[in-house]
């Protein structure tokens, strides 16, 4: 682990915490000030989205457009189209959750860069329930052409995908959660649009995992290897371009894989793993996220307990998928 400086103390209550949003919202300011062609929407959460930075720092390079998020997208295409760089932020729920087409139109099949965040993603938005916990949305930005789709797994690496995604010349989609996560990267730690990373070597069975995720899977690692399970964990805080090469590396030596997500399995990151593994190098393969099921209310960690999306699930999973296969 020391060759990627990571944080040691994986699965220690110590292990210090921050929302992913937050880690935008410094790199928002930094892209900001390295480049003035940077400019941000919002949809009337600049604090929620923590764009308020941006806003403070630069209010002539800031525009609020109110509760329409298909304007946000338009609006923004319209400012690339003018050669600048724009971020949009809301809910996912809401951006790309309400104004996907807009997504599609004006700024993939035009191929512009605009950066679209979507914060607050995944089940652990909590008491807000199913219509703000947004599980879809890996699915519907990764089939759209043109479109690059990241899921940080911390706040530090959170802030370098957004300062990567300012210089990418790409429509682009950065997918945040609102809860506080763990931070298991630090400023050393590589980040590189299109590229995964071996998080942890191992022989038996590879966990590949994006956004909240990763952290869960280093968990599972632990635990397994108690077990005497030589766990691989590939962090792919790109989805989309995904990489492939990385992926295929890790399971012709494992033979298998379990992927994991807080989003649907259904056209997500564990469809993209499964569709490209198929092609290149198919291995048996077991997905673990939300299956085709909508969210409840409760609090974030009740929430992930219930879904099976913590650690110690995962572990549970791996020791019934590698029964299986014996």
């Amino acid at each position: 682990m020391n060759k990627l400086h990571l944080i040691e103390d994986i699965g220690s209550s110590d292990i210090a915490s921050e929302p992913i949003r937050k880690g935008f919202g410094r790199g928002l300011l930094q892209a900001g000030k390295e480049n003035e062609q940077v400019v941000a929407l919002c949809a009337d959460l600049t604090e929620s989205t923590q764009m308020s930075l941006f806003k403070e720092a630069f209010p002539d390079r800031f525009v609020e457009i109110g509760v329409a998020e298909q304007n946000l997208v338009t609006v923004a295409s319209g400012m690339a189209a003018m050669g600048k760089i724009p971020f949009t932020s809301s809910y996912a729920a809401f951006s790309p959750g309400r104004n996907w087409e807009q997504i599609r139109t004006t700024a993939c099949l035009n191929d512009r860069p605009v950066k679209v965040v979507g914060s607050h993603a995944g089940i652990s938005v909590g008491p807000d329930g199913a219509t703000h916990q947004m599980l879809e949305d890996i699915a519907l930005m990764r089939v759209l052409p043109n479109m690059v789709v990241i899921a940080p797994g911390d706040s530090v690496e959170a802030q370098k995908a957004t300062l990567a995604l300012a210089a990418n010349n790409k429509p682009s989609y950065l997918r945040l959660a609102r809860e506080a996560t763990p931070i298991f990267t630090t400023a050393r730690t590589p980040f590189e649009i299109g590229r995964a990373y071996v998080l942890r070597e191992g022989s038996d069975l590879t966990i590949a995992a994006t956004g909240t995720m990763t952290y869960q899977a280093l968990v599972a690692a632990k635990i397994l290897a108690g077990d005497g399970i030589d766990v691989e964990v590939v962090h792919c805080p790109t989805i989309k371009p995904l990489d492939v090469a990385t992926l295929v590396a890790s399971v012709t030596k494992t033979g298998k894989i379990i992927t994991a997500e807080e989003a649907q399995i259904n056209g997500g990151f564990g469809s993209a793993v499964a569709e490209a593994l198929m092609e290149h190098h198919p291995v048996p393969m077991r997905r673990i996220g939300m299956r085709d099921r909508f969210g409840e209310s409760g609090e974030p960690n009740e929430l992930l307990k219930h879904f099976g999306l913590t650690g110690t699930h995962i572990a549970l999973s791996a020791h019934s998928f590698l029964d299986e296969l014996a």
